[in-house]
């Protein structure tokens, strides 16, 4: 150990590492300790520190390093069939007396080999006899640590590793399942039983998981949904039959359950899901799979009887997992041929009843039980014969209970004085999932179930009425526990119509009673907004209640007004005898005007402003509703008074982004109707605040109220930009804005180029104004139009690049900089590639506006560290979470908006323009570091960028073939600037090859066939290039490959003629596709 003076030197670096508490002392420690893990020369190093060490944390180091040298894949056969035998050598000699963490990581050394070297050498596959070895031994610790190689063993190869292709890994995971799977499970049914009589719960830990880890195998090579704990059927394959048909199985399970170690009776319960979820196939004789569901239920009537365990949150929520299987997997006339069906349905009844008055604590574990019970009511219309299935009886009482047990909530939770951040009502996730079930189970017996609605409704109604009559509001508790319960009410209801279900009776019935209930909210949309209520809109519980029916209305309209709604009599006739809604205008003109009043007196709720808004935009983008609304006077009235006078929400800051949803509706609606002087009477108060800003002096610029009066007017007109889907309604709004407006847009870019929340909306809304899409930007062909649009582009994007590029970095350089420059790179790409301009005018007749957008966007494309580029999606999404909060998070965040920004940009770059461009006039290293960027791309996770990266690189490869390679004529200057870069730098097209190659070879793209074009292109250009290659490739696969992978570039090139034309270029794919499928075959 030359690097360290002493093996106690490296024990104590050890110790820092691990355990101390001084994180630039752990640091030290990591920086010397690393090379262990990253140079394949220490590994020798590492078995001296496994053979001499004294401490657990320098055989922890050990262990670790060698984990991570392995997972290269870069070691010899030899070398790691060394490390393997050592290991396991290891465990047997010394591993009873290891701590227990090092054993672990001793095993997961051992399994990772195990999986990478699978295919390599058969004399991996021995670890299962080696593990079972252990078993044999006397020794309680070699067997315990025999079932841990088992678990790891089958975790590691049930488990994708980023150092192993996916397809390589499903390959590897289908040969260890059917080879040995079974015999491994049969083994932790063995222990099982081996290990029922008194031994230390330590040691029946390890076989349970171990059983839990087979049943959760992938079997079938799809991928699962962690953060779900829904995984579908498990597809046992037929081996396991004799299995599952032994009654044993399933009662060692259910006998485990009963051990006091909850950890244990968990991942009994856990197993017991997984074998209620296998599937039905597997049992070929409908007695076999009778007499299975028959032991589960059995099992489960039991644990229902004596209530044991189930006071263990874990238990309980995995036990209403378990029920919930049931429903999933087995048919209602299967459960009723069970013969004790009427008992069990009787206890779980009454498991559900109870688990609904215990809300508090079990709320996320009803959703299971209301699940069963919603499959077993759907089911009752496909039931044959006269056995009664007792749903009858027991679901209304769990329906009573559950709308009972949601107003208990809200009363119990204000009289704890406790607020409760996961509140359904403030969370739509935590909502919808202990609703989603209940419209199935109220529709079932929907005359007994709307009844006992409306007799909880009434009194709730008269209480709420009579408080608005009164001159104050009371004891605001009280207050606030009616609109809570009411806020219930209205979701349950909401939930109910969503849904349009027949089963139990007519559909005449059910609208007469879909009008009952509507009747009840309807009638709330009028008592909310007056007398005490209309000074309470600060209220949470008020909030709560209007988010409420704002839910109801987007899923009542659904079903009974609208273009795909259905305009049941029945309904409108009973609602006109209720409420006097003789039709579906009439209701309408209560939803705007329920629209309209909550714009004007939300101001400083965003939450419920977004919600309304979001009705609105449902009401105006149907084709039907959007041509009633303009009939309607409330929705005239939006239109013409859309100041922030009447609609506050305009001035607040915290609702700003609210206005660009808010003018994109308003937007829609105006667009609807041809007319110009409709569109100019709308656009009069946008005209007024524009002349205003155009009257402001420069210095005023810097005031909040300019400020913030601008960024209004960008965002205002971003939202009708976004509205314009048609040459008419886009000509209109073009206009409007130019050339009068134009001024106004490059003057304050100019003076508040440092102001980010300036520039942001600004280029946002000309990001909008400038996209082709639906072909709106369609001009006359005598018309200028689109050069005189461009024109404007380049003058405001030089103007903010030209300023953005002295600015000094801030403390948020993303804020400051970054975001504005990948703004202004998606303005001119879609400028650039929105083919409603002639650029060969620009140069044709001396006018420097291409060449001066193209130039500092360049420029600021440059001023970004490519390592910014590639790895600032983090430093984004902090920003974000910093300033705003998840609810505030920027969609741009969920994808790195400035690497899709830069390389769409460069995309377009070199698709369109590389030959009049100023990227082959840069200097070669400026050239190569874009080239390399692309390369970078390519390298990425994802896919989209990948195949940006993939086209520009094609361009670029093209180009030289076609001008330089195979050219005819004299090289442009363009050519003869490429030649030079590629003659300084000559190892740059072989570079990108090999990567490209690599990508195809050994990673699972998505996008091949976008990969294959530029490795047409760069073979092209050189095939002593591709003979160099096809030489390394080779060179580095085993020697008994090499003849065959020889042929697979052989064929590779079949058939494929020097040239690119498109027919070449699709042959050359299919044969890519042929060689990468036969060169991963093994």
């Amino acid at each position: 150990m030359s690097s360290m003076e002493s093996l106690a030197q490296l024990e104590v670096l050890c110790e820092k590492l691990y355990n101390s508490r001084d994180s630039a002392e752990r640091a030290h420690a990591e920086s010397t300790l690393k090379c262990f893990s990253e140079n394949s020369d220490y590994i020798s190093q590492c078995q001296y520190i496994l053979d001499n060490a004294s401490t657990p944390y320098a055989l922890m180091l050990a262990s670790t390093s060698l984990v991570k040298q392995v997972s290269d894949r870069s070691l010899s056969l030899q070398l790691r069939l060394d490390i393997r035998n050592y290991v396991m050598n290891y465990l047997a000699a010394r591993g009873p007396k290891l701590q227990n963490f090092v054993t672990i990581s001793l095993i997961q050394l051992a399994c990772r080999i195990t999986k990478f070297g699978w295919f390599d050498d058969d004399r991996f596959r021995e670890i299962f006899k080696e593990a079972t070895d252990f078993l044999a031994l006397a020794s309680q610790d070699h067997y315990l640590i025999g079932l841990k190689i088992l678990n790891f063993l089958v975790m590691e190869m049930n488990q994708a590793n980023s150092a192993m292709p996916l397809t390589l890994h499903r390959k590897i995971a289908t040969s260890f399942k059917d080879q040995f799977l079974l015999q491994i499970f049969q083994i932790s049914l063995t222990s099982l039983h081996q290990l029922k009589s008194e031994v230390p719960d330590e040691l029946r830990r390890v076989p349970i998981s171990l059983a839990l880890r087979c049943l959760s195998f992938d079997f079938v090579g799809s991928p699962v949904d962690e953060s779900s704990e829904e995984f579908g059927t498990v597809q046992l394959p037929a081996s396991w039959r004799p299995l599952l048909q032994d009654p044993s199985t399933v009662q060692i399970f259910f006998d485990y359950y009963k051990v006091n170690d909850t950890s244990i009776s968990k991942e009994a319960l856990e197993s017991l899901v997984r074998l209620a979820s296998v599937r039905r196939s597997l049992f070929v004789e409908d007695p076999a799979r009778s007499q299975f569901l028959s032991h589960l239920m059995s099992g489960t009537r039991e644990i229902l009887q004596t209530g044991q365990g189930l006071a263990d949150h874990g238990n309980y929520h995995e036990f209403c997992r378990l029920l919930g299987r049931f429903k999933v997997n087995y048919q209602l006339s299967e459960l009723l041929n069970v013969e004790f069906y009427g008992e069990w349905l009787g206890l779980v009844a009454e498991f559900t009843t109870k688990s609904l008055l215990s809300w508090q604590w079990a709320s996320n574990s009803v959703y299971y039980l209301l699940s069963l019970w919603s499959r077993l009511v759907t089911s009752v219309p496909y039931l044959k014969g006269d056995t009664p299935s007792l749903l009858d009886e027991t679901v209304p009482k769990i329906t009573e209970g559950f709308i009972t047990s949601r107003i208990n909530s809200v009363q119990a939770s204000f009289a704890d004085n406790s607020p409760d951040p996961d509140n359904p009502l403030e969370n739509a996730e935590s909502l919808q999932d202990q609703l989603e079930s209940l419209p199935y189970l109220c529709r079932f017996k929907y005359e007994s179930c709307s009844l006992f609605i409306i007799n909880i409704m009434e009194p709730l109604l008269q209480a709420y009425t009579a408080r608005s009559r009164l001159p104050a509001s009371g004891d605001a508790a009280e207050l606030s526990v009616i609109e809570g319960q009411i806020a219930w009410m209205v979701h349950i209801i909401a939930a109910i119509l969503k849904i349009r279900q027949t089963v139990g009776c007519s559909q005449d019935s059910q609208e007469l009673f879909d009008a009952e209930l509507a009747a009840r909210v309807l009638q709330l949309i009028n008592i909310t907004d007056t007398g005490v209520h209309a000074q309470r809109y600060q209220e949470i519980s008020k909030q709560r209640l209007d988010r409420a029916i704002l839910i109801f209305v987007q899923n009542f309209r659904r079903s009974y007004v609208g273009d795909q709604a259905m305009h049941a009599s029945k309904l409108y006739a009973r609602l006109s005898e209720l409420l006097g809604l003789t039709d579906h205008l009439v209701l309408l003109n209560v939803i705007v005007g329920k629209i309209a009043t909550n714009l004007k007196c939300y101001a400083e709720c965003e939450d419920v402003i977004d919600h309304t808004l979001s009705l609105f935009l449902e009401l105006a983008s149907g084709y039907m509703t959007g041509k009633l609304l303009l009939k309607l006077e409330s929705t005239k009235f939006i239109i013409a008074n859309h100041s922030r006078e009447n609609f506050p929400f305009l001035e607040e800051y915290r609702c700003v982004r609210s206005r660009t949803n808010f003018y994109y509706i308003l937007g829609c609606l105006v667009f609807m109707e041809d007319g110009p002087v409709k569109f100019r009477s709308f656009m009069e108060p946008l005209l007024q605040v524009a002349v205003k800003l155009e009257a402001s002096a420069d210095a005023a610029f810097r005031t909040d109220v300019v400020k913030y009066a601008f960024t209004g007017l960008m965002r205002d007109l971003r939202g009708i930009a976004m509205a314009t889907n048609s040459r008419r309604t886009y000509g209109l709004l073009f206009d409007w804005l130019y050339p009068s407006r134009m001024p106004l847009l490059l003057r304050a870019i100019s003076l508040l180029t440092d102001e980010p929340e300036v520039t942001t909306p600004l280029l946002k809304f000309m990001s909008e104004f400038v996209l082709n899409k639906a072909q709106r930007l369609t001009f006359d062909s005598s018309s200028p139009n689109g050069i005189l649009l461009f024109r404007e582009i380049s003058k405001l994007i030089v103007a903010y690049g030209s300023r953005i590029l002295l600015l000094p970095n801030g403390t948020n350089i993303y804020r400051s900089k970054y975001k504005g420059i990948w703004i202004s790179l998606t303005v001119l790409s879609r400028a650039l590639c929105g083919n409603y301009v002639n650029f060969g005018v620009f140069e044709l007749y001396g006018d420097r506006a291409l060449a001066d957008a193209l130039d500092i966007s360049l420029k600021m494309t440059l001023s970004i560290p490519l390592s910014d580029i590639l790895t600032f999606k983090k430093n984004v999404y902090t920003w974000h979470m910093q300033q705003f909060g998840h609810q505030k998070l920027d969609q741009n965040c969920g994808a790195n908006a400035l690497s899709k920004a830069y390389y769409g940009y460069m995309e377009v770059l070199f698709n369109n323009h590389i030959t009049i461009n100023s990227v082959l006039n840069l200097d070669t290293s400026t050239f190569v570091h874009i080239v390399t960027s692309l390369e970078s791309g390519l390298k990425g996770l994802d896919t989209g960028i990948s195949t940006q990266c993939a086209s520009a690189i094609d361009s670029l490869a093209a180009f030289y073939f076609n001008n330089i390679t195979a050219g005819d004529n004299p090289p442009s200057p363009a050519a003869l600037n490429l030649a030079r870069h590629i003659g300084e730098l000559p190892s740059l097209f072989p570079q990108i090859l090999k990567s490209l190659f690599e990508i195809i070879i050994f990673e699972d793209a998505g996008n091949q066939w976008s990969l294959s074009r530029p490795i047409l292109s760069l073979i092209m250009i050189s095939e002593q290039m591709f003979s160099d290659l096809r030489a390394q490739i080779l060179a580095s696969q085993p020697i008994d490959q090499q003849q065959r992978l020889s042929q697979c570039f052989d064929k590779l090139m079949t058939d494929v003629t020097r040239s690119l034309e498109p027919k070449n270029r699709d042959r050359f794919t299919q044969n890519l596709t042929t060689f990468r499928h036969d060169f991963r075959a093994k």
